[in-house]
């Protein structure tokens, strides 16, 4: 494998389809290639779904949705296996002649081959054999170590120096005015908020969802802010069993966001508390206020990047186990249950009165 820290690409393509959590942590490398190609054309490959967070993104040319449920029924439908050819086709006629896939599934390698691109990086310990489509491979690593670091090593195979990581998400003045308004509507004025989120794609990275209420209510007789749920439309019964809990402490905004929204608004929070989940991300990203719940999962991999001390968690034998659903767990959930409000009260005020910055 020939050195690529000396050669100059024009045309990049960075696959990371998804979470948004995932695309978050990618963000710096995509920066970082600005800065070591500065007049390249650089295309990211996302889901459709996740279009939205990218789309004010100035370090960008181009946007590439690919749309994973569509393209899921390979084999069973012959317009979806037609189409997802017709993909492939067209990111070959592209002309790639770099592609990183920080994704390292055999689909997204499998699309970093089909780009017919001579320069393929992805990680030796990539899953479902998608090694097997790389020109170059970052080295396995034994250790624990965050997913944004697992980008950065691979970002380091071409020279691009790592400088200050940024993983904001980029939004516009349309997106801050809808955020103020929205506030306005629901809280009054332009009052300073608590943001919340009270769900997570994981069964069992979820806190429940009433004590989220109660904790809003405990808030605001200590600090006097009301709390945002924030969320997908799919958590907008979380939100509301949240907000039924919290005394008029609380409104549901679960839904009424996109991902730009829903980073705007965070970047205007005063405190943000969630579990494992794309709001952690976005707080962390943009430098709020936050605590974060962990109970299933490792946060020296997935937490808040560089910042350990707003993570929350009970020290358990069994924690991390990366079980996703509630049935698979023979402890009755206690990394989360046994989490009391009391606990996460005493974390969200310190952080809200300036006391906890270490």
């Amino acid at each position: 494998m020939n050195d690529l820290s000396d050669r100059d690409f024009r045309r990049i393509l960075l696959i990371k389809p998804s979470s948004p959590g995932d695309i978050i942590h990618a963000l710096p490398v995509l920066r970082g290639l600005r800065r070591r190609y500065p007049d390249a054309h650089i295309a990211w490959l996302i889901a459709k779904p996740y279009v939205n967070m990218l789309e004010a993104e100035p370090t960008l040319n181009e946007i590439i949705p690919f749309d994973r449920k569509h393209y899921g029924r390979i084999g069973r439908s012959w317009k979806s296996t037609t189409d997802f050819l017709q993909f492939v086709t067209s990111l070959r006629k592209r002309k790639f002649d770099l592609v990183i896939d920080l994704q390292g599934l055999f689909r997204s390698g499998f699309l970093a081959r089909g780009t017919g691109a001579g320069a393929r990086i992805g990680f030796r310990a990539a899953r479902e054999l998608a090694w097997i489509f790389y020109t170059h491979l970052v080295p396995r690593d034994e250790t624990d170590k965050h997913a944004a670091e697992r980008n950065f090593d691979a970002a380091a195979l071409l020279g691009v120096d790592r400088g200050q990581p940024d993983f904001r998400i980029a939004f516009t003045h349309e997106d801050t005015t809808n955020v103020r308004d929205l506030i306005r509507e629901h809280v009054g004025g332009d009052q300073r908020v608590i943001a919340m989120a009270p769900a997570t794609r994981w069964e069992t990275k979820c806190w429940p969802a009433a004590r989220f209420g109660l904790l809003a209510a405990e808030l605001h007789r200590a600090s006097g802010l009301k709390s945002v749920l924030v969320g997908g439309k799919a958590d907008r019964a979380d939100g509301e069993i949240a907000t039924q809990q919290a005394a008029g402490a609380a409104v549901n905004l679960c839904g009424k966001t996109s991902l730009r929204e829903l980073a705007a608004l965070i970047d205007r929070a005063s405190l943000v508390v969630t579990a494992d989940s794309t709001p952690m991300h976005l707080a962390a990203a943009h430098g709020r206020p936050l605590v974060a719940l962990f109970g299933p999962t490792n946060p020296v991999r997935t937490g808040p990047f560089g910042r350990a001390r707003d993570v929350v968690r009970l020290d358990l034998d069994c924690s991390p186990c990366y079980l996703r659903k509630l049935k698979q767990c023979p402890h009755n959930h206690r990394c989360m249950q046994d989490l009391s409000v009391a606990q996460v009260a005493a974390a969200s005020i310190a952080r809200l009165d300036g006391r906890d910055k270490s």
